[in-house]
Order: C-alpha cells, then structure tokens, then sequence
C-alpha cells in the first residue's frame, strides 16, 4: 500500500514496518526463498493483517520496484537523451548510494535479474521514450543501444560494490561516463568524445 500522507498513524506503522521487514529479509535471502509467514513474525504482525494492506509478496515486491524507479525517474525527469547522459548516469550513482542495502542486492545478485530487468524497463521506457533520436532508431538499433549502456552502467556499479566501494564515487562516474558516452556518442556518429 503507497502511503498518501492521509492515513492513520497505525495504518502508517504497520505498511512501515512491512517494508522494513521485507528489506531486512531481502538482504538475509533469495526472494523466492521469502515467505509470508517469516515477514509478518519479522514485522509483528499476524498474517492476516499482511493481507489486508497486500494481495501477496509479489504485490508487495511490485510496490517496491514502483517506489525505487519512481524515485529514479523523478531524479531524472528534467534531462533529455542522449544529450544529457551523462547527468543521467551520474544520478544513477547517487541515488544508488542513497538507497540501502535492499536496493544494493537487488541491484547486484543475480537471483533478483527479473527483479531488476523490470525496474531498468520501466526507467527506460520513461526516460529514452521522449527522446527524438531514440525513437527514430529501428527496434534492433533501440535494443542494442540500451543493452549497452544498461550493461556498462550495472556493471560499473556492481564492480564498485564487489570492490567494496573503495574507489571514490566521482571516480567511478567518471570512468562509467567516458566508457558510455563514447560509446553513445559513436552510435550517434557523433565526433567528439566527452
């Protein structure tokens, strides 16, 4: 349940502390591995309190993605593509950082792809489907576009994370934009590099 601002505050209470349960769980285990039962005894709450507010985990899961790519896309909504990319990417890493641990594993496990693919979807769909020059391109040219730059930011991100995020996050973002863009800028038969 998307809280408004309107609710009870027990109302309020309870969807908090569902979320949070089902955060801490999702950094304990594989969400297929997640059940009903252990989130309402994380959560003290009974089961049919969870199925009052959630029709199941999965709606619950759903609510989750809509939250993080809304936070995203709400990020992101002044700039253009391809032009501003790279501002794009550079959002990325910091509302990356900004998030917990939840957002991290579902970002980086592969256990939680499916997960993830939806969320990338929806964000691409939002930001890349107002672009002119995008959606001039044929289907095969938009794929391979985004498969690249979806691929090299994830990447650059989750080497971060693997490397303990050692590297300074300005350096990253750096390093991921001079890949991408002279990436993008070359699909786009642009001559100068950023």
């Amino acid at each position: 349940m998307i809280l408004k601002g309107n609710e009870d505050l027990r109302v309020v209470k309870t969807i908090e502390g569902i979320k949070s349960a089902f955060e801490e769980l999702i950094c304990e285990k594989d969400y297929e591995k997640i059940t009903v039962k252990e989130l309402c005894d994380k959560a003290r709450i009974n089961k049919k309190t969870f199925y009052h507010y959630y029709e199941t985990l999965d709606t619950l899961l759903a609510e989750m993605q809509f939250e993080l790519s809304y936070g995203y896309l709400k990020r992101i909504a002044q700039y253009t593509l391809p032009e501003e990319l790279a501002q794009v990417n550079r959002e990325f890493f910091l509302y990356s950082i900004e998030q917990g641990l939840a957002y991290e594993k579902i970002t980086c496990c592969e256990t939680y792809y499916s997960i993830r693919d939806n969320m990338i979807t929806k964000v691409n769909d939002v930001g890349w489907g107002k672009s002119e020059q995008y959606c001039k391109l044929s289907d095969y040219e938009k794929k391979l576009l985004l498969d690249f730059v979806n691929h090299a930011v994830l990447a650059a991100y989750k080497q971060w994370v693997e490397d303990e995020k050692k590297m300074p996050i300005e350096e990253v973002i750096a390093l991921t934009n001079r890949i991408v863009m002279g990436g993008v800028d070359g699909f786009f038969g642009k001559q100068e590099y950023r």
